[in-house]
């Protein structure tokens, strides 16, 4: 199972705003070769982290399912592409951005370098994250031993966190 975080707090190049981006952005996961996006989660209105002035952020996850394992600096490559094409700039950490796509899991592997770090670094740690992530994947446990997604659900709190209404994938 892999697993990708998808997020955007910023109105897109052509004006579209997060929500929409973050459909579309979606819609072009289900596009990548020797992919196909198995669950999209409801989609959460969240504060940013850490809390800044910037604007609230639209977040889910996709669930992808794959042909092959795949390689995963070559789908991290193929992330950071589709968040160029929503004009995603990297300027400054936790900036604010068009389209965030983040590779939280890759089929339970456990990698500290090269990048991509597997799983996500912080994602245990992320209620924006871990909310989204229950809905594709209700028994996904971190892969190295740290719980389940409802038990680091539970420790990072939900504060700061709304569903947003129902917004179709498709």
């Amino acid at each position: 199972m892999i697993l990708v975080a998808i997020g955007a707090n910023l109105n897109g190049p052509n004006g579209a705003p997060p929500l929409e981006t973050c459909l579309a952005a979606a819609r072009v996961l289900d596009g990548l070769p020797g992919y196909r996006v198995g669950a999209v989660s409801r989609w959460y209105e969240t504060a940013p982290v850490p809390p800044s002035d910037q604007p609230n952020y639209v977040n889910g996850v996709a669930r992808l399912d794959a042909e092959a394992p795949g390689d995963p600096a070559a789908l991290l490559a193929a992330l950071h592409a589709i968040e160029a094409r929503f004009g995603r700039e990297r300027s400054a950490i936790d900036a604010a951005r068009t389209l965030d796509l983040d590779l939280i899991d890759m089929n339970g592997l456990v990698r500290d370098a090269p990048d991509p770090v597997l799983p996500h670094p912080r994602a245990h740690l992320r209620a924006f994250v871990l909310m989204p992530l229950l809905d594709v994947a209700p028994d996904w446990r971190h892969p190295r031993g740290l719980g389940t997604a409802r038990a680091l659900l539970d420790a990072a709190g939900r504060r700061g966190i709304a569903v947003l209404p129902e917004a179709g994938f498709r």
